[in-house]
C-alpha cells in the first residue's frame, strides 16, 4: 500500500474540514435557499446586506451557521465555476452566485442583462448543446420551442420586454402532465412531448424592468448588470488580447488544463473512494485493486502538481 503514501493526512484534513462545515450545514443550507428563492434580483450590496442579516437572525434563535458565508462555498462546484470562466463568465463572485443560482433553482431564470455578458456566457456555454435562439418576434418561435422541448434542447429567448407572450406561461409554469405513459406539455393550442433535458434561458437588455408578480412568480429574476470587479476582469483581458495576445492565449490554455486536470483528479478521487468501499476481503490481498490505487495515486500526485 506504498502507493497510497500521504494519502491519509490528505484525506484527515478533508474529513475535519467536513466535519466543521457539517455543523454549520442547518443555517448555510436556510440562507443559500433564501439567497436562490429572493435576492438574485438584486445588486451585490444589497444581497450582502440580506445575508448579513440572516447570519445574524439565525445566530439570534441558536441556529449554527458559518460566520463569513459565501453561496460559493456551500453551493459551487470549483470544476463548474472553472468551466463557466472558461465560457465567457466574469470571475467575479457576483457572477459566479448568478450562476450558482440558476444551477439551482426551479424556475427557469429570467436574467437583466443590459451589457449583453449572460447573453455571451448561455451562447458559449450551451452551443455545444445546440442552443436554439429566439426572439418572441420571430413569426416561428413557437414552433422552434416545440422542438427544442420534444428533443431536449435548450432555448435561448432574448432581447424580451416586461411583458412575455401568454402562450409560454405552461412552459415558465413547468405545467407537466401524463399522457400515454409520457411527460407533454400543453403550448399553445399543440400537446408537445417534454423532455427532461430541455433548459430555457430568458434575457432582457432592459436596465430597470417592472414585471407584474404573473411573470416575476414564474421566474427566477437574475440581476447580470456588470460591476466593477467584472468590469476590472473584462477590460484586463481586452488590453492584455491587444498588447500582448500571446500572454491571453497562454492563459486561456492554462484555464482549460487547470479545469480538465481538476475534473481527471476528482474521477480518481472518486475512483479510490469506490475501490475502498467495495473491496471484499483483505485489500491487502487484490492485486487488481491495489495496481488501480498504485497508478491512480500516481496520476493525483502528478495532477496535484499540476494545480500547484
Amino acid at each position: 500500500m506504498g502507493g497510497l503514501g500521504g494519502e491519509k493526512s490528505r484525506w484527515t484534513i478533508i474529513v475535519q474540514d467536513m466535519e466543521m462545515a457539517l455543523v454549520d450545514l442547518p443555517g448555510n443550507i436556510l440562507i443559500a435557499s433564501g439567497v436562490i428563492a429572493y435576492l438574485g434580483a438584486f445588486s451585490k450590496t444589497y444581497r450582502q446586506e440580506c445575508t448579513t442579516d440572516w447570519i445574524q437572525e439565525c445566530r439570534r434563535v441558536g441556529i449554527p451557521c458559518s460566520e463569513k458565508f459565501t453561496l460559493s462555498s456551500i453551493l459551487g462546484d470549483p470544476i463548474q465555476i472553472r468551466d463557466w470562466a472558461i465560457y465567457g463568465m466574469p470571475s467575479d463572485n457576483f457572477s459566479i452566485d448568478n450562476g450558482i443560482i440558476i444551477k439551482n433553482s426551479r424556475q427557469w431564470p429570467l436574467m437583466i442583462d443590459p451589457q449583453g455578458q449572460a447573453n455571451r456566457w448561455i451562447k458559449q456555454m450551451e452551443a455545444s448543446n445546440n442552443l436554439q435562439v429566439i426572439k418572441l418576434t420571430d413569426s416561428d418561435y413557437i414552433r422552434t420551442l416545440e422542438n427544442a422541448i420534444t428533443f431536449g434542447q435548450p432555448v435561448l429567448l432574448e432581447n424580451v420586454k416586461e411583458e412575455l407572450d401568454p402562450v409560454l406561461d405552461s412552459v415558465l409554469g413547468k405545467q407537466i402532465f401524463k399522457s400515454g405513459g409520457v411527460n407533454c406539455i400543453r403550448l399553445g393550442d399543440a400537446i408537445v412531448e417534454y423532455s427532461d433535458n430541455f433548459r430555457l434561458y430568458i434575457t432582457t437588455k432592459l436596465r430597470n424592468p417592472h414585471y407584474l408578480p404573473e411573470i416575476s412568480t414564474k421566474v427566477t429574476l437574475l440581476n447580470f448588470m456588470i460591476i466593477q470587479e467584472g468590469l476590472e476582469d473584462q477590460l484586463l483581458g481586452i488590453v492584455v488580447s491587444k498588447e500582448r495576445p500571446e500572454l491571453q492565449d497562454e492563459k486561456n490554455q492554462l484555464i482549460m488544463q487547470s479545469a480538465e486536470n481538476k475534473k481527471r483528479l476528482k474521477s480518481i478521487e472518486d475512483r479510490i473512494l469506490e475501490i475502498l468501499s467495495s473491496s471484499e476481503g483483505n485489500i491487502l490481498e487484490n492485486e487488481t485493486a491495489i495496481q488501480v490505487l498504485s497508478s491512480s495515486k500516481l496520476l493525483s500526485v502528478e495532477l496535484s502538481e499540476k494545480q500547484k
